[in-house]
């Protein structure tokens, strides 16, 4: 299943950006329409990657919000927050690299959907956030070249769709000699040009 290949190289591209992240970076402010928290940190940002992390196994297992109760409510980093959030990481990566049936149907906040188009959503909001943690930062990143031609392949048929619904803002010209993941980016609405 493609869409399990995309989950877990999105997901390891977020973590290997938030495992450089350092405490001090972690009260950063972060974009406002980047959280629901009032004037979000990065640490606010990190708290809902967490929550979500979190979530990934319940959702596979069929769980609804309701099942979980406040299982995920309050503060999941604590004291060390990027190795709370690599520990979540970690049991999603072993969750999601179970044998897996692609139309079964798992609940989500915002309704019902095979678990294919879940890990779909799900890798978007990841892989993107990977490249816009670190360019927030200003590090020199990429995505990585796999998931690049991934995000292509499952994603790239679909981002009208997926503009329409509200989740990519409008498409960005990028230069004619852009390379791929540039071309993404522009597609999706995310490139600028470097300062």
């Amino acid at each position: 299943m493609k869409q399990k290949e995309l989950f877990l190289q999105a997901d390891a591209a977020l973590r290997s950006v938030i495992d450089r992240i350092t405490p001090e970076q972690l009260s950063l402010p972060a974009p406002a329409e980047w959280s629901s928290t009032p004037d979000p940190t990065l640490r606010d940002v990190l708290a809902a990657h967490a929550r979500d992390e979190a979530w990934v196994p319940d959702v596979l297992l069929g769980r609804t919000i309701e099942d979980a109760g406040g299982t995920y409510d309050g503060d999941l980093l604590g004291a060390d927050p990027i190795a709370a959030y690599d520990r979540l990481n970690d049991l999603a990566t072993r969750a999601v690299s179970e044998d897996l049936d692609p139309e079964k149907i798992v609940h989500l906040s915002y309704g019902d959907f095979p678990l294919r188009e879940y890990l779909e959503h799900v890798s978007i909001y990841r892989a993107f956030q990977a490249w816009s943690i670190a360019r927030q930062l200003g590090w020199d990143y990429s995505l990585p070249a796999p998931l690049v031609e991934t995000l292509w392949e499952v994603i790239g048929p679909q981002v009208e769709g997926f503009r329409a619904m509200g989740v990519f803002p409008p498409e960005v010209e990028v230069p004619s000699d852009a390379d791929r993941e540039t071309q993404l980016l522009g597609r999706v609405g995310y490139w600028v040009p470097k300062p």
